[in-house]
């Protein structure tokens, strides 16, 4: 069942309540990307073809400084749960982040063969996000959490943001996942951030900060 909350400037959209699936399965995925080795292909100079990535200092401010792996080609072994199988390997990089203190971080930036196939690639990936936590829930009955879309960032072709809460009563564990989907021309990008906690006390603010910053710094 679909409600409204105006919790952010507008009307906010939860998308689907609870009985939903797992922190684990959204920061460990993304807990995992920060320790693992790097998969095929090396690091990626930056060039003026080439689409640019975040920096550390780009990412919502943490307790401890961010640092980041290379930037690496194809997919990352440990894609997250949400958008497995959406995004294609050929034309795709990636880079991770993270902080001494269990805050995570991804970017992936899509370059596609036309703009109308990018458009095509960011709504599969929007909807990924958008019934990510169904398809949670099914994978992981009795675990609890709430998601929410907290609406477009004005940029380039568009991009939008959307938090995803999740808790597990058995292992008492609370992560809060933040993910953005984004577009200029050919190109698409998502961003994905994740720590313990909840949605009250996630950077949303600088992560649509974060959000605009990703886009329009791709081309």
């Amino acid at each position: 069942m679909n409600h409204t909350r105006s919790n952010t400037p507008g009307s906010t959209r939860r998308f689907t309540r609870a009985g939903l699936a797992s922190a684990l399965a959204v920061s460990a995925a993304l807990t995992a990307a920060a320790a693992a080795p790097a998969v095929a292909g090396g690091p990626t100079a930056y060039s003026a073809a080439v689409p640019r990535f975040l920096a550390p200092g780009d990412l919502p401010a943490a307790s401890t400084p961010w640092t980041a792996d290379p930037v690496r080609k194809g997919l990352p072994a440990d894609e997250s749960f949400c958008t497995a199988g959406t995004t294609p390997a050929t034309g795709t990089r990636y880079r991770d982040f993270r902080t001494e203190l269990d805050t995570t971080a991804r970017q992936t930036i899509t370059v596609a063969a036309t703009p109308a196939k990018a458009a095509q690639l960011a709504d599969r990936l929007r909807l990924a996000v958008e019934t990510c936590l169904d398809r949670m829930k099914a994978s992981y009955p009795g675990l609890e959490g709430e998601a929410f879309h907290h609406g477009p960032v004005d940029v380039e072709e568009g991009a939008n943001v959307y938090s995803i809460d999740t808790h597990d009563p058995e292992v008492g564990s609370t992560d809060i996942a933040l993910w953005s989907v984004g577009r200029d021309g050919r190109t698409v990008t998502v961003v994905q951030w994740g720590q313990l906690g909840e949605l009250d006390g996630a950077p949303l603010a600088a992560f649509q900060r974060t959000t605009a910053t990703a886009v329009a710094r791709l081309h």
